[in-house]
């Protein structure tokens, strides 16, 4: 990146820093499909750990991570799946919930990416009606991402997690800023995470770390995991190497998510500070920051052309703060949207 360049794309444009790529060289290794890389099975224990779980599995992707839940909790029997109509399976996944488990996904609609109890209940199929689809699965993505970054409220998915069990659901919780959540609200990981049947969360985003993800469960939802990592064609045989950069990660960069979201909510300040931007700072409690103008498409054009990087959605920017960007990186990146919309 150049001394004027800042890249506000996503938080997946970080780079593995000098320190962890060090640890990702010394690390043991070993076959991790036959479980017998160390490093692996470490990681897997202490993210399981960390959750409130009995088991993990790491993963390539997140993506390969809710994918594979997905068909643990539903098979291949028609089932329904319940998540915001702006979380990553909804539309960023190819459509892999009905091509690769035959489930049918029901978008819930709720502020900033998030549903309440009641909004779930509506949509829940009447389980003595053959002609419909099964209820089986309602997944919650913490923080939201194209919700703006939101942290969901414990209480609101311990409403949520109720209804589940009242009703005979799975449930999954889609942890790819699970630890963004943590850093702000100041609960622990486990306890957002260890009632849900499955979780996950990322290493590649905020974290730092240049691939993976782990998914979490009980012991027997993990074996059967480890199937699906195989059908999908996951193994990673000598998997330590990657798998060290998430470990120095969780060691590193966890309690560093704070600067990001300090970071974001000053970019969000002086963003509202300009003529033609929409924006309210007190929305903007993680990393994730979204403002309206009027052509987003031009706006993002203009700041290319200063080594300014976003994205451009229907009428609405999103930036996210990371550890690759500094203070000064987002208020460089400020001026430039005041420079283009002057």
């Amino acid at each position: 990146m150049s001394e004027q360049g800042v890249n506000l794309y996503s938080d997946t444009q970080t780079r593995p820093s000098a320190e962890m790529r060090a640890a990702m060289a010394a690390a043991e290794v070993g076959d991790e499909q036959r479980k017998l890389d160390p490093t692996v099975n470490e990681l897997q224990r202490r993210v399981a750990e960390l959750l409130g779980h009995e088991a993990g599995l790491f993963l390539p992707t997140g993506t390969m991570c809710n994918q594979i839940a997905f068909r643990l909790h539903t098979g291949l029997g028609g089932d329904e799946v319940y998540a915001h109509r702006w979380a990553h399976p909804m539309d960023a996944e190819a459509g892999g919930a009905a091509a690769l488990s035959g489930a049918m996904l029901w978008p819930l609609e709720g502020e900033a990416g998030m549903f309440t109890a009641a909004e779930l209940r509506a949509a829940l199929r009447d389980p003595a009606d053959r002609h419909a689809p099964r209820s089986r699965l309602v997944c919650v993505e913490q923080t939201t991402n194209m919700g703006g970054g939101r942290v969901w409220p414990r209480e609101r998915i311990e409403e949520i997690l109720a209804l589940a069990a009242e009703r005979g659901l799975r449930t999954h919780l889609d942890g790819a800023r699970l630890l963004n959540a943590t850093v702000a609200s100041g609960e622990s990981p486990a306890a957002y995470a260890s009632r849900f049947d499955t979780a996950w969360i990322d290493f590649s985003k905020g974290l730092g770390a240049p691939v993976g993800a782990c998914l979490v469960g009980s012991e027997e939802l993990i074996e059967e995991a480890w199937r699906y990592k195989q059908m999908f064609g996951g193994a990673m045989r000598q998997a330590g190497i990657v798998a060290a950069g998430a470990l120095w990660a969780l060691d590193h960069n966890v309690e560093r998510l704070a600067e990001d979201h300090a970071n974001a909510r000053a970019l969000a300040e002086a963003l509202a500070e300009i003529d033609g931007v929409s924006i309210d700072p007190a929305e903007v409690e993680t990393n994730i920051v979204f403002f309206a103008v009027e052509d987003s498409a031009g706006l993002i054009a203009k700041l290319d052309a200063e080594g300014v990087e976003m994205v451009a959605l229907t009428g609405r920017i999103r930036a996210v703060t990371h550890l690759d960007v500094d203070r000064a990186g987002v208020l460089r990146a400020a001026e430039a949207v005041a420079r283009a919309l002057a």
